[in-house]
């Protein structure tokens, strides 16, 4: 499936994504990038949608059954790029592994998945029953799903790979995650005379106690739902020598398979509702955190932060399918669950479709000071979802 020259265009693409630089909202021109390698690798066709992902198709000869390979485009950005030892956006290659923000998170799993499907068309001649998608999606980092449920409104697909870390492990669920703020409304004073007042931050105080006494439930397989406090925030700041009237608490929350806005927030809201009983002056909104971005495209993005869990099961046929495909590409999976969010929110949380995570890379290089991805595991993550295609489309 690789030979020498084909490795050595797949190492030419990840370099070429790597060269642009791309934070979430400002991904046009790996976008751009990613158009020319598309036409470059033969692809039929490819668009980008109003958040600005950009999507890429080759069909088979009779219709079937749509894949879908998902990567994130946009990175975590580099705040100090004197601290690197070698230049974030150059794409540099040393001792085997190609260094740059977003090699292993995640432009080289994006690559390998644009050239397997690249070669899986010419190897075959396209003589497959199916279409086969890669969608480059932006605002990742800042919203897990969101910008993909644009992508699955436009495609439909039946499956979905995941392209995230995974150390050539075949994923097969998550916890999602949740983001519930709580706000407390006070009474404005000097702090010279603080009893005129009520003080938002001391009512938030207990609230936070008591938040902290509740036992969130844990699952089987993918453990506990974690409830933790993240950030907390008063007004006016700096408060000087006035009493806040103003406190914002953020929670986060990690989500089991199944679970609803309404069950998670419900113990919250019940808690805060005895606490009002008992405390007349207390004054509590609870909700969701909204995120709100620019794309590069001029259009917003928007949504609640609750991104929903998944899991499917080991004897799930295209779980199978996949695990088989990878075992015929010479690896050995591990069948487990990813430890963070991903897209998979979406596809498999919100939408009930089909989706499995496989990647080359380690997680803990994500988001890190000399980024790296291993040309070896460059090259076999493109072979293992170049096996995925042919263990589905029984080739």
């Amino acid at each position: 499936m690789l030979n020498e020259i084909r490795k050595q265009e797949l190492i030419e693409l990840c370099q070429d994504l790597v060269r642009n630089s791309s934070y979430s909202g400002k991904e046009e021109n790996v976008v751009k990038a990613i158009e020319k390698n598309f036409e470059k690798l033969g692809f039929d066709s490819w668009f980008r949608d109003e958040y600005g992902n950009i999507i890429g198709c080759i069909k088979g000869n009779k219709p079937g059954k749509k894949i879908l390979f998902d990567g994130h485009i946009d990175t975590v950005p580099v705040p100090d790029e004197s601290k690197w030892s070698v230049p974030p956006f150059e794409g540099l290659i040393k001792d085997g592994k190609i260094y740059g923000r977003g090699t292993s998170d995640m432009k080289g799993q994006l690559s390998a998945m644009m050239a397997a499907v690249s070669y899986f068309a010419k190897d075959t001649n396209k003589d497959f029953e199916g279409e086969l998608y890669v969608a480059g999606v932006v605002h990742e980092e800042l919203f897990e799903g969101i910008a993909s449920r644009k992508i699955s409104e436009a495609v439909k697909p039946d499956y979905v790979v995941i392209g995230e870390s995974s150390e050539l492990n075949l994923k097969i669920g998550q916890r999602g995650r949740g983001e519930i703020v709580v706000e407390t409304f006070g009474k404005p004073a000097h702090s010279a005379n603080p009893h005129k007042g009520i003080n938002a931050v001391y009512k938030m105080s207990k609230i936070i106690e008591k938040i902290q006494e509740l036992v969130p439930p844990t699952h089987p397989v993918l453990g506990e739902g974690i409830l933790v406090l993240t950030d907390i925030k008063s007004s006016p700041y700096p408060g000087a020598s006035v009493v806040p009237d103003y406190c914002k608490a953020t929670f986060d929350r990690r989500l089991l398979v199944g679970e609803t806005k309404e069950d998670v927030i419900a113990p919250i809201k019940e808690l805060i509702y005895e606490m009002m009983k008992e405390d007349k002056e207390l004054n509590v909104k609870v909700s969701y955190a909204i995120g709100k971005e620019m794309c590069y495209t001029g259009n917003v993005i928007e949504g609640e932060r609750f991104f929903p869990g998944w899991l499917y099961d080991e004897n799930d046929e295209f779980v199978q399918a996949a695990y088989k495909g990878l075992k015929k590409a010479g690896i050995n999976p591990e069948i487990t669950q990813y430890s963070f969010c991903t897209n998979g929110s979406h596809y498999a949380g919100e939408a009930g479709i089909k989706t499995i995570g496989f990647g080359p890379s380690r997680e803990n290089l994500a988001h890190t000071i000399d980024e790296y991805i291993e040309i070896d595991q460059l090259a076999i993550g493109s072979k293992g979802y170049y096996e995925i295609l042919k263990s589905v489309y029984k080739k």
